[in-house]
């Protein structure tokens, strides 16, 4: 995030190639951080649905309790759809300040 606010800065005012690269550079590296949470999403479900496995079959909590271990492991694997989002949308505003995504307003 840091190298495409330089970048930005860089080119703001005067058409700057540099700028415009280390906003490229910046866009690329943050896609990456977006490519590993796609990439993590479906590896922290299976984890939920292990542990809430699990924690039934070595008796850490009754079949009573298990409706309260599942919401409470379901909301911690939704915190990651929540900061997936994010960065998508994120994503998504450094291409549109960048001009990538729906043209450079000048």
């Amino acid at each position: 995030m840091i190298i495409f606010m330089a970048g930005m800065f860089m080119s703001w005012g005067r058409k700057s190639s540099f700028g415009m690269g280390l906003m490229l550079a910046g866009i690329v590296m943050f896609s990456a951080v977006v490519l590993s949470q796609l990439i993590n999403l479906p590896v922290e479900f299976d984890a939920s649905n292990r542990a809430k496995r699990i924690i039934v079959e070595q008796g850490f909590v009754s079949i009573e309790e298990r409706q309260a271990v599942d919401k409470v492991l379901n909301a911690a694997a939704l915190t990651y759809v929540a900061a997936t989002l994010s960065a998508i949308m994120t994503l998504v505003y450094l291409l549109i300040r960048s001009g990538l995504l729906g043209g450079r307003r000048d």
